[in-house]
């Protein structure tokens, strides 16, 4: 086992931060929420820094921190509500020869009934398909940070996306 040393981990920030960062705010669902996440976990990492091994999925074992910070603040402030982020349509939008604005608002609505189908599902589901759209891991690394059989990982995709599929077509929209 390759110990990392507390001056090697800005290191770790510099290759994972931005996947960590993204993980953090599909979590957290707003930015308020995602820096202070992101800025434990890392806290974390610098008083666990003996525990991370360099050679043995860094990455994981970052994820794994900011998953169990996140369930903590989960079960200690109980169940918030939460807003979808509110997105605004550009202006220069508006003023483009070829923006046709039925398509943007069908594409948005549909955009954020998957957010939401996503943010219903179960933590269990909910992680791994984050993990692997948003943080784009790949299944044995995703397995490596929770702690689970790579099978498992597959069958919660499967059964995530299973999930949002039947939602989606409950409130109207088709397969294609």
């Amino acid at each position: 086992m390759v110990q990392l040393s507390p001056d090697k981990l800005d290191s770790l920030v510099d290759q994972y931060g931005i996947a960590l960062y993204k993980l953090c705010c599909k979590l957290a669902l707003n930015k308020a929420d995602a820096d202070d996440l992101y800025q434990e976990t890392f806290l974390k990492a610098v008083e666990q820094c003996h525990k991370i091994d360099e050679s043995n999925n860094p990455q994981g074992y970052l994820i794994s921190i900011a998953i169990y910070i996140w369930k903590s603040k989960r079960r200690k402030y109980a169940r918030r509500q939460r807003l979808a982020p509110h997105v605004s349509m550009p202006d220069t939008a508006l003023h483009s020869a070829d923006y046709n604005l039925e398509n943007d608002i069908i594409s948005k609505e549909l955009c954020d009934s998957v957010k939401t189908a996503a943010n219903c599902l179960d933590d269990k589901f909910r992680i791994p398909l984050y993990l692997y759209y948003t943080v784009e891991m790949t299944i044995e690394d995703i397995a490596s940070a929770l702690k689970i059989p790579s099978g498992t990982v597959k069958s919660r995709l499967y059964k995530a996306r299973t999930l949002i599929k039947k939602r989606l077509e409950a409130v109207g929209y088709e397969s294609r």
